[in-house]
C-alpha cells in the first residue's frame, strides 16, 4: 500500500471533495448567506457542502456527472454534455455523503466506494444511469478467520472486508478488476466482477504482496512486496497462471528504504508494452520514466530538481504519457507530446489559477477542466478540444465568489539544520495594505498542520486557512521534513525524527512568523489532524510554553498503540512504518516510542487543549484520544473532548463540520482574542458528545447541549 496514505487527514475541512458549500436549489437546506452579520464569513459557506465537485465526462463523451448534494448529502448527477444544467441525481446516499465516482467504459454505469459511518470498509457499487438501481459489487459481511467463524472486532461487530477498484479498461467495458480483502484481512486478492451481474471471478490470490500493476487486457503484470530492511521488491509473473493466479514470481526491480516512497510503477500503455514509473534511484527527486520490460531499457521522460514527479496526463486513446506535473511551490506541467500543447494554451487563457484536467473521452475530443486558485472557488470548464473553446460549468461554491477571501502566499522557510520548507501564508483582511506578505503589525497566528506525515500542503483554496484568516489569524502551513513532494532526502530527513527534528521545523517555522513581525509571540495556536493532530498533543507536552493553545483532531497519543493497532490491511507497510516511526515489536523500540509519545508527558500540559475524534476511525483509534483524555484528568488538567458516534478520520457530515468548526472556532478566539460567529444551531443537527470540558469555553453551556455531553 502506498504509505503516504497512512495518516494522511481525509476529511476534516473535505478539502477533497472541492472546498466550501451554498445552497443549491436541489433540496438542500443549507442556508443562502454569505456572511455573518459581523461580517464574517458563514462557517456554513466554508465547511458545508459544496454545490459541485468533481465533474467528469464519460468515455462515450456524450455526460458529464458531478457530485453534489440532495437533500444535504452528496451524491452523484449526471446531465448530457449539451446541457449541464439538466442535471438529475442518479444516486440518493441518504446520511453519508459520497467522495468519489469513476465512469465504467460502457458509459452507462458510474462505479463508485461507500463505508460505513467512517470505518473505510469500502464496498464498491455499480449504479445503472438508465434505471438509477445500485448494485452493491462486492457484497461481503464478514471476513472468516481460520476456523471459518467470522472474525469478530472488540466493538462486537463481524469484520468486514475493504474494496477498492483496480482497474478499468475500455477492453473490458462490462467488467471492473477490484482488489478484496475477503479471504485474508491482511491481503487483497484480486477480482474481475461483472458491473452487470456482479458475477465474481479470482484472477490472482495473493501470498503477501502489498499491491499489484495490472493493464488494459486485465493481466497481472508486477508486484510489490515489502522486505524486511523496509525497501521493497518488485516482481514479474513467471510461468503459467493457474486457478488462483502465478504462482511462481521473480523479483525484477530491488528498490531501498530512501526509495520506497519515490519510485513506483504508474501505468502501463494501452498496447502493455510501455510501463511508465516513478524513479528517485541516482537521483533525488523522482523523475517519470518509460521503461520497457523485455529489454530494461529506461529512460528519463520528465524531471524536476526541486519536486517530484506527480499528476500525469495519459492519451486516453493509446495510453502514452502526453505532460507531467511538478510542484514545488504551485503546479507546472511539463508537456511530453506536442500535440497537447496548444489545448494547455488555450486553457491558460480562459482563467487564473493552476490547471487540473480532470478527465478525458475516449476519442479525446471533450475534457472537463479545473482552475484552482486561492482567493476564490474552484472553477470547473467544459473544454472542446476541437473548437479549441472552454465553456464555463460551475463554482464548486457559489457563494465563495461573493466572499471577502485572502491571498495564499508561497515562501520558503529554513530549518536551522538548513533544510528549505515550502509554506503557505494566509493573512487576516486588512493587515497587509501593501500585499508584500507581511502584516503591518504582528497579529495572533495559527499554525496549521498537515496530516501524514507522508504527504504535503499545496497552494490553492483552502477552507481552512480562509476561515481563520477571516477570523483575525495569520495562517502558516509549512511542509516540515517528512512531507512528501519534494525528493527523498527531505523526506528520509524526517525517519524516526516525530516530536524530535520534525517538531523542531514547526518551531523553525514560528520562529520565523515571530521574527518576521508576522505574529504576535504569545498569541500562535497549532492546529491540525492525525498528525497534525500529533503535532498539536506533542506542542502540548513536548513544548508547552510555545503555543498558545492546542486542536488536536484524530491525533495519536501513544506510539506503540497507535503501531499497535494499524488496520490489518496495513500489515505490508509495517516495517516501512518501523523504520519511518520507530519499532514496536522490541523493548528497546517500545521506549523509543514512548519518548516521543504525549501520552507520557501529560503532566507537562500547561496551556488550554481542545481535541476532537471520530468513533469508528480505523487509523488513528478513539482509545488513542481516550488514554490522553483519562490521563489529564486523573492530573486535574483541564480539557476539552468532541466525540463524533458516526465519523472516522475526520468529519465527512456537514453537520458534524460545522458543530466542530463552531467549537473549535469559540475555543480559539477564547485562547487568541480573534472573532467569533455564534454558535447558533450549528451543534442542532450533529451527533457531537462533549464528554468533558463543555463548560470550559465561554458560551458553549448556554446553547443546546449534544447528548452526552457534561
Amino acid at each position: 500500500m502506498n504509505l503516504s496514505t497512512l495518516l494522511v487527514g481525509v476529511g476534516i475541512a473535505v478539502t477533497s471533495l472541492a472546498l466550501g458549500c451554498a445552497a443549491s436549489g436541489d433540496g438542500s437546506q443549507r442556508s443562502t448567506r454569505t456572511t455573518t452579520p459581523a461580517g464574517l464569513i458563514s462557517r456554513s459557506v466554508l465547511f458545508g457542502n459544496p454545490d459541485h465537485a468533481s465533474p467528469r465526462v464519460s468515455p462515450d463523451g456524450t455526460q458529464i456527472a458531478f457530485l453534489a448534494p440532495l437533500d444535504g448529502v452528496m451524491n452523484i448527477f449526471v446531465a448530457p454534455v449539451s446541457r449541464p444544467d439538466q442535471a438529475r441525481p442518479l444516486t440518493r446516499e441518504p446520511v453519508r455523503g459520497l467522495r468519489s465516482f469513476q465512469w465504467a467504459f460502457t458509459s452507462k454505469h458510474i462505479l463508485y466506494p461507500q463505508d460505513d459511518a467512517g470505518d473505510e470498509n469500502f464496498r464498491i457499487f455499480a449504479v445503472d444511469l438508465a434505471t438509477g438501481t445500485s448494485r452493491n459489487l462486492t457484497p461481503i459481511d464478514s471476513i472468516a478467520g481460520p476456523d471459518g467463524k467470522p472474525i469478530m472486532l472488540p466493538s462486537g461487530k463481524a469484520l468486514r472486508p475493504t474494496a477498492r477498484i483496480q482497474h478499468l479498461s475500455p477492453k473490458f467495458p462490462t467488467q471492473a478488476l477490484i482488489a478484496l480483502n475477503s479471504r485474508d484481512p491482511r491481503f487483497h486478492d484480486i477480482f474481475r466482477i461483472d458491473l452487470l451481474t456482479a458475477e465474481r471471478t479470482l484472477v490472482q490470490q495473493n501470498p503477501n504482496f502489498s499491491d499489484f500493476v495490472t493493464d488494459d487486457d486485465f493481466n497481472i503484470r508486477l508486484a510489490g512486496r515489502p522486505r524486511d530492511d523496509a525497501g521493497r521488491t518488485i516482481l514479474r509473473p513467471q510461468g503459467d497462471r493457474g486457478p488462483q493466479g502465478y504462482s511462481d514470481w521473480n523479483p525484477w526491480i530491488d528498490v531501498s528504504l530512501n526509495d520506497a516512497s519515490t519510485t513506483a510503477a504508474v501505468a502501463f500503455d494501452r498496447s502493455g508494452q510501455r510501463l511508465y514509473m516513478t524513479d528517485s534511484r541516482d537521483r533525488d527527486t523522482s523523475s517519470m520514466v518509460e521503461v520497457s520490460l523485455d529489454t530494461g531499457f529506461s529512460r528519463v521522460l520528465a524531471q524536476n530538481p526541486k519536486a517530484d514527479a506527480g499528476a500525469s496526463l495519459f492519451d486516453p486513446a493509446t495510453g502514452r504519457l502526453q505532460a507531467v506535473a511538478f510542484n514545488h511551490l504551485r503546479t507546472q506541467w511539463q508537456v511530453l507530446d506536442p500535440a497537447i500543447q496548444p489545448a494547455l494554451d488555450t486553457l491558460r487563457a480562459v482563467s487564473d489559477g493552476d490547471i487540473s484536467i480532470t478527465s478525458r473521452s475516449l476519442d479525446d475530443k471533450v475534457w472537463t477542466v479545473a482552475f484552482l486558485i486561492d482567493d476564490g472557488p474552484t472553477r470547473f470548464f467544459l473544454f472542446d478540444r476541437a473548437a479549441g473553446r472552454a465553456t464555463f460549468l460551475f463554482n464548486a461554491n457559489r457563494a465563495l465568489a461573493n466572499s471577502p477571501l485572502q491571498r495564499m502566499h508561497p515562501l520558503i522557510i529554513k530549518s536551522r539544520d538548513g533544510l528549505e520548507m515550502t509554506a503557505y501564508l494566509t493573512l487576516p483582511p486588512g493587515s497587509d495594505p501593501d500585499g508584500d506578505a507581511r502584516p503591518a503589525a504582528p497579529v495572533p497566528m495559527v499554525l496549521n498542520v498537515h496530516g501524514g506525515p507522508w504527504a504535503r500542503d499545496a497552494w490553492g483554496f483552502n477552507s481552512e486557512h480562509q476561515w481563520l484568516a477571516n477570523r483575525g489569524y495569520a495562517v502558516l502551513s509549512v511542509n516540515f521534513r517528512g512531507s512528501t513532494g519534494f525528493g527523498k532526502a527531505f523526506l528520509n530527513a524526517g525517519n524516526r525524527e516525530w516530536a524530535a527534528k520534525m517538531h523542531d521545523d514547526l518551531l523553525d517555522a514560528v520562529k520565523w512568523a515571530v521574527d518576521n513581525n508576522i505574529a504576535l509571540k504569545d498569541k500562535v495556536a497549532i492546529y491540525g489532524g492525525s498528525y497534525g493532530g500529533y503535532a498539536a498533543l506533542v506542542g502540548a507536552t513536548f513544548t508547552p510554553e510555545v503555543f498558545a493553545a492546542h486542536v488536536a483532531v484524530v491525533g495519536p497519543s501513544n506510539l506503540v498503540t497507535l503501531l499497535n493497532t494499524i488496520p490489518p490491511y496495513w500489515a505490508s507497510a509495517l516495517n516501512t512504518l518501523r523504520a519511518r516511526v520507530g519499532d514496536n515489536s522490541t523493548p528497546e523500540g517500545r521506549a523509543f516510542l514512548e519518548s516521543r509519545s504525549p501520552l507520557f508527558k501529560v503532566d507537562q500540559i500547561q496551556r488550554p487543549l481542545l481535541v476532537a475524534q471520530g468513533a469508528n476511525d480505523p487509523r488513528v483509534k478513539q482509545s488513542e484520544s481516550d488514554q490522553i483524555i483519562e490521563a489529564m484528568q486523573r492530573k486535574n488538567i483541564p480539557v476539552t473532548y468532541a466525540l463524533f458516534p458516526d465519523e472516522g478520520h475526520g468529519f465527512v457530515r456537514p453537520e458534524n463540520r460545522l458543530a466542530f468548526y463552531a467549537l473549535a472556532e469559540a475555543f480559539l478566539a477564547q485562547h487568541l482574542g480573534g472573532k467569533a460567529e455564534p454558535v447558533g444551531d450549528d451543534f442542532a443537527a450533529s451527533s457531537m458528545q462533549l464528554p468533558t470540558g463543555a463548560d470550559a469555553i465561554p458560551g458553549l453551556p448556554a446553547v443546546a447541549a449534544p447528548p452526552g455531553s457534561k
